[in-house]
């Protein structure tokens, strides 16, 4: 009888998935239609449309106000798969498939999870000076990477595309591209702010103020542990071992949420301060910091955004519920291609410039943490030995310059050298060590340790 109950479950755990598949499906048939795809379409229309008057009762109970054809497209979708946004690390998908997940990844709707903030005043304008280069070209023919950007002296030298062929007649300038991980930089940046501006005293500040966090590990301890992954929660969350981690779903919940699920009451115990990447420190991290600025964060969020950063295009980012007192922001950011390079400038002109952020960067720097066994669980593209306050650090081969990266899922990737004024952007919608795999040595390391 178990048994059975079991399979009935996963039964109607699949039905649901490809139900909710389904749906998503045609809302990517409709962007397809919306957008001039109609190459990818199979165009039909139900009869009754055609003869009865257009909003009445019949012509909407037809559906005749959506688009009705499908897409021709060879999408494999495994089942494994069908819940999430991102393509499954070990897959090989056609060109077909990753226009689907494209659209998920940069064109759905997530307004149930992302907020959006505008750009209100002018943007920094880049300078350019391209260069062609053959090999990254190439690259683009064939791999996952939508965009590459390559900004060296205060010139923007390469300025790359997805080929129209492969996956670039969907994209330009205002596509937005997600990343949780990337957005984990984001938020330390946005900590040195609020160090800054008075808000939070450094990062040797206990974190015992906060009464979320109260009776858990993560209580009275320093921030500088929260920004190196180095609080010693191993034994309640390991993203690499289980994919998950054992707070569960912890990225749609709040933090009253999960601290109510499995910490508080719990006697939920520090272990060794230990390398532990996982995204629910920086959940604390960004909540904590706008439970210490208060009412004046979107302030503080638009003077960093508008006037330090100068972003063009809106940016979208993260919460997981209504109530903000429960800790409900989440590190996750959409932005366009050059926004992003905007954000890494920023960051490269406070560390040159020795700002009060500048010299938050170089303290991070400086108690950096290495990342013992750990490093070889991560993909060869972000590997690195050392990590610090949210950036990936000493990159291979490249020790002798001073590196901050930001690692994504899919193979995305910024690396910013802080002393010798480059900047690599690297949007990209899957990767893995077979068919996806991009030449991270020659199209990153080589790139910022030589220059152009």
């Amino acid at each position: 009888m178990k048994k059975i109950l079991i399979i009935l479950f996963f039964s109607l755990f699949a039905s649901n998935n490809l139900f909710a598949e389904s749906f998503k499906l045609n809302k990517f048939n409709l962007w397809l239609y919306e957008n001039g795809y109609h190459q990818y379409l199979n165009m039909k229309e139900n009869p009754v449309c055609k003869t009865e008057p257009k909003y009445s009762n019949l012509w909407y109970y037809n559906k005749c106000d959506q688009f009705q054809g499908s897409n021709n497209l060879n999408i494999k979708i495994k089942n494994k798969e069908l819940s999430g946004t991102n393509i499954a690390y070990h897959s090989n998908p056609n060109r077909d498939t990753l226009i689907y997940y494209l659209w998920k990844y940069s064109y759905r709707d997530r307004g149930s999870h992302l907020k959006e903030f505008k750009s209100t005043n002018s943007s920094y304008d880049f300078k350019f000076n391209l260069i062609e280069d053959e090999f990254i070209k190439k690259q683009l023919k064939t791999k996952g990477i939508l965009s590459y950007l390559y900004y060296q002296d205060g010139e923007v030298l390469i300025d790359e595309f997805s080929p129209k062929e492969r996956l670039g007649e969907f994209l330009n300038n205002e596509t937005k591209f997600y990343s949780m991980s990337m957005g984990k930089s984001v938020t330390s940046y946005l900590l040195g702010h609020a160090i800054c501006d008075g808000y939070i005293d450094g990062v040797d500040e206990r974190v015992n103020d906060w009464p979320v966090i109260k009776d858990s590990l993560y209580h009275d301890q320093k921030l500088i542990n929260f920004l190196n992954m180095n609080t010693g929660d191993q034994k309640y969350i390991d993203e690499f071992e289980d994919g998950t981690s054992k707070l569960g779903a912890y990225e749609d919940r709040d933090i009253e949420t999960t601290m109510r699920s499995h910490f508080r009451n719990k006697n939920t115990k520090k272990s060794k301060e230990i390398y532990n990447y996982n995204g629910f420190v920086t959940q604390l991290i960004l909540n904590y910091m706008k439970f210490k600025i208060g009412e004046d964060y979107d302030k503080f969020y638009s003077k960093v955004f508008n006037y330090k950063i100068k972003i063009k295009n809106s940016i979208l980012y993260g919460y997981t519920s209504l109530r903000e007192i429960n800790g409900n922001g989440h590190p996750n950011i959409m932005a366009t291609r050059f926004d992003y390079l905007r954000i890494a400038k920023a960051m490269l002109d406070d560390y040159q410039n020795d700002t009060c952020v500048g010299k938050y960067l170089k303290e991070i720097y400086k108690r950096r943490i290495p990342k013992g066994s750990k490093e070889k669980e991560e993909p060869l593209f972000g590997r690195s030995k050392s990590y610090g306050g949210q950036f990936h650090m000493d990159f291979p081969g490249l020790k002798e310059n001073v590196v901050f990266g930001m690692s994504g899922y899919g193979g995305n990737i910024i690396a910013i050298d802080m002393e010798n004024s480059r900047i690599l952007v690297v949007n990209s919608l899957h990767y893995n060590n077979k068919k996806y795999k991009y030449d991270h040595k020659k199209l990153l390391y080589d790139v910022i340790k030589e220059g152009r």
